[in-house]
């Protein structure tokens, strides 16, 4: 028999209590810090470029186009640049760029909770399933940090995971509504590209397969017309994409960021094909025990694993969300680990599944005890593991080497978060085992949850603030510098540490070269020869000097260090110096005829 939906006045509730975690985790002091370098500043510096000059088609950066992602997110960031009083209320500009992260996180945590309180699995405390869920989806460390950072992840993964939640509740529902899940493809392709297709295609075959229903999942869904109505959606920026930019659209876009991708390690990005194993464990820490336990109820429709394979049963439609749950994390880890290319954030998408089977497994718990005690003993141990580790962070701390923040981990130890941080994994250990020796799994569960959602506005965002103290900030100061000291038409360039956070602060084209030899002779060759939009070629003649921002490792090297520049300022690891021209080309020259060769002419897929 199918549990009746939660009232509407409790689902209010939850919902309502959900949105305010929401707020809390995800909205709260996001713009107090700058942006993190590497990549958000590219994202965050191409929406502003089109917020600024109108063009919405193609995203600029550094005087480049970027061809890396649909623009999806340069929207979402550049609508939000477009308003005015940027100055006051989004100094740092991470408003602007982080808030579509933000809100794409929050909007799939209400609609994994909203789909739980509609569908109950099990009747048992079905609005505590529901909350838990959504917040087990909002505590993994992946989610905590793509959804408060500038880029495509967030909101690619809150699009599609919109698009399979409204499928299945499709298919829960006689096929009424239809049409959502596709639109929501349709915004998922425009936020990341023709990957999102793939992984909801193979979400579907296998649930088909293992729930034996794969004609009524076919008549519901109607995959034909939905297809239609995604690329209807999305396929219009591409063609016009295609037909402005042309070549180098298409030979970056597909062939390099899709193509290439999955089937070359790209980046250095090469990992062994066991790798999403490792980080299906870790992004759900401390509750793995339990996901995996979820993952094999799901796969089992609940049944008693057995070492002799027997038939699964099919699940009636509006109770196969754990089968469902398990179907999209199997389809995740089973793509991208057959890609080349493999990255932690590729798991995101992965998330909400991995949030709802988490909380099924305890809610089933209530009724079928088979296997919750090894996870349950195993999430209150990782959890003391956790509060042991950090409780011992004065002996393991000293030996992090973090040569862009030398002083982070004294200034750890002296803030006390990772004691406070250690308080909030201990009393997570400390209540889940009381109330789970109690055998209460799924009030445990929530019970569990509640110092580590203090652990966020407590520890990890004070935590944040430190670092971009010591990271970002430096970069900033050196922004401001520029600004102060850079003449009409001076070139700008930054070596060793490349920051594209220097370029979004200073709003300046800068060229950014490596620490050896064959950065200061491709810096004298692109001066006088490269050109891109706001930097043209010059001679020393036009424009007698440089400015010229360096880390201090990279200064001491003795190519950099012969060339006597004048020290304009310094903060933290960053020096502006201003060079004279004939000096860097008369040095330039004498690496060149030592068989040092420029090389930034050579085909590079991503250039900024």
């Amino acid at each position: 028999m199918t549990p009746a939906p939660v009232p509407t006045c409790q689902r209010r509730r939850v919902l309502l209590l959900c949105l305010g975690l929401g707020v809390v985790l995800f909205l709260w002091q996001l713009g107090v810090s700058g942006l993190v370098d590497e990549t958000p500043p590219l994202f965050a510096a191409s929406a502003r470029a089109m917020a600024e000059a109108g063009d919405w088609l193609i995203p600029w950066v550094n005087g480049l186009p970027r061809y890396d992602k649909p623009p999806l997110v340069y929207w979402g960031m550049g609508l939000v640049y477009a308003l005015p009083g940027q100055g006051w209320w989004n100094p740092l500009g991470t408003w602007a760029a982080r808030l579509p992260s933000a809100l794409a996180t929050i909007g799939l945590m209400l609609a994994l909770a909203d789909t739980l309180l509609r569908w109950p699995q099990h009747g048992r405390r079905a609005a505590l399933a529901a909350l838990t869920a959504a917040v087990a989806f909002a505590l993994s460390p992946l989610v905590l940090l793509w959804g408060r950072i500038a880029v495509s992840d967030g909101l690619f993964s809150g699009c599609l995971g919109l698009s399979l939640l409204l499928c299945w509740r499709c298919y829960a529902a006689g096929g009424r509504g239809w049409w959502w899940g596709w639109l929501w493809l349709g915004l998922a392709v425009l936020a990341k590209g023709p990957v999102a297709v793939l992984l909801l295609g193979l979400t579907q075959l296998l649930f088909g397969w293992l729930q034996g229903d794969l004609a009524r999942l076919w008549c519901r869904l109607r995959p034909l017309p939905g297809l239609a109505i995604t690329a209807a959606l999305s396929l219009p920026w591409y063609g016009l994409a295609l037909a402005v930019e042309g070549e180098p659209f298409w030979r970056s876009f597909f062939g390099y960021h899709n193509l290439q991708r999955f089937t070359a390690a790209v980046n250095n990005h090469s990992q062994p094909w066991w790798f999403f194993g490792p980080v299906l464990l870790l992004a759900s820490l401390p509750w793995s025990p339990v996901l995996l336990l979820g993952l094999v109820q799901g796969l089992r429709g609940g049944e008693a694993w057995r070492w002799r394979p027997v038939p699964v049963a099919p699940l009636p439609p509006a109770l196969s969300l754990q089968r469902y749950s398990a179907c999209w994390l199997l389809a995740v880890l089973l793509f991208f680990t057959l890609a080349a290319t493999k990255l932690p954030s590729y798991w995101l998408p992965a998330t909400p599944a991995a949030g709802g089977l988490v909380a099924l497994a305890a809610q089933r718990a209530q009724a079928k005890r088979w296997g919750w005690g090894w996870a349950a003993v195993s999430t209150v141990l990782l959890s003391l593991v956790m509060a042991l580790a950090f409780a011992a962070a004065p002996l393991w701390l000293p030996l992090v080497i973090t040569p862009e923040m030398p002083s982070l981990p004294q200034e750890l130890l002296e803030s006390r978060l990772l004691a406070l941080a250690a308080a909030c994994y201990g009393l997570a250990a400390l209540v889940g085992a009381v109330l789970w020796w109690r055998r209460q799994p799924l009030p445990g569960l929530a019970a569990l949850q509640v110092p580590l959602l203090l652990f966020v506005p407590l520890v990890l965002l004070p935590s944040w603030q430190l670092g971009d103290r010591l990271r970002g900030l430096p970069v900033r100061a050196m922004a401001s510098a520029v600004r102060q000291h850079q003449t009409p038409d001076q070139p700008l360039a930054m070596v060793g540490m490349l920051k594209p956070s220097l370029h979004y602060y200073s709003r300046r084209v800068v060229i950014y070269e490596g620490a050896p030899a064959t950065g200061l002779v491709n810096l004298a060759d692109r001066l006088g020869r490269e050109r891109r939009r706001g930097q043209e070629p010059s001679g020393a003649e036009q424009q007698p000097s440089v400015l010229l921002v360096i880390d201090a490792a990279t200064a001491e090297r003795p190519h950099w260090r012969a060339l006597e520049p004048e020290l304009l300022a310094s903060s933290g690891i960053y020096r502006l110096w201003r060079l004279d021209r004939q000096r860097l080309e008369r040095r330039a020259a004498a690496l060149a005829a030592a068989g040092v060769r420029p090389d930034w002419q050579d085909p590079r897929p991503e250039r900024y």
